[in-house]
């Protein structure tokens, strides 16, 4: 297959080969969207670190350092792990199709669940309904940022509609699904997708909202 090639039979199969480790990961948050996505969980992970908890995140693509990708409770990856890890699971994949995308999602996937922290964040790529992040049984959440045009070599007809419905329509249910800032049809569209998901919704400026102050935010809800 291409790098990126849309599908979830492939990942699906090395991850089983290996052991099945996305259900050996607790407390996963899953960020989707199309702007910001990357600040929002370096920002997450950074508050949730102050607070004394420990944290792995996936972010894609990187932007200094491959490694940047893998950061696991305090530290981003070694050269040496990272080669033993693409390497276990390489051999693990024992030359069947797989996508880049793919092996090196599986990778991080494998090492997190061994290595293990509070909280686990691991930002969706490109379209997320088909995408190698999707393969979770259960999360925390579902934080879905800004939405706009973006992928439209992996889209039949590229619009506005048909983004929302690959990147919302699969969320996972019996959770909470969080949604940000977004320009008003889009967040229509995205009420729509998520209307008969089973997990408790949170819109921004509708269930929750905050405003800057002089000594940084200040956060309500319906609570107060």
């Amino acid at each position: 297959p291409k790098s990126i090639d849309l599908s979830l039979n492939r990942i699906k199969r090395l991850l089983k080969d290996l052991d099945s480790p996305e259900n050996k990961i607790n407390n996963l948050i899953q960020v989707i969207g199309t702007n910001s996505k990357h600040s929002f969980c370096v920002t997450l992970r950074e508050i949730i670190e102050k607070g004394g908890y420990s944290c792995n995140l996936n972010v894609s693509p990187s932007l200094r350092k491959f490694n940047e990708r893998y950061y696991f409770s305090g530290k981003y990856i070694s050269d040496e792990e990272l080669h033993d890890l693409l390497t276990e699971v390489e051999q693990v994949n024992n030359n069947k199709s797989i996508s880049f995308h793919e092996i090196i999602t599986a990778a991080w996937i494998l090492h997190a669940s061994r290595k293990k922290a509070s909280v686990n964040i691991m930002e969706a790529g490109a379209l997320f309904r088909l995408d190698s992040s999707n393969v979770f049984q259960k999360n925390i959440c579902s934080i879905v940022m800004p939405i706009g045009i973006d992928h439209l070599d992996f889209l039949k007809k590229g619009t506005i509609d048909e983004i929302v419905y690959e990147k919302c329509s699969h969320l996972l249910g019996d959770s909470k699904i969080f949604v940000s800032e977004q320009k008003k049809d889009v967040l229509e569209k995205i009420k729509k997708n998520i209307a008969n998901n089973s997990s408790q919704k949170f819109i921004l400026g509708e269930d929750f909202k905050y405003q800057k102050s002089n000594s940084g935010f200040i956060y309500e809800d319906k609570l107060g």
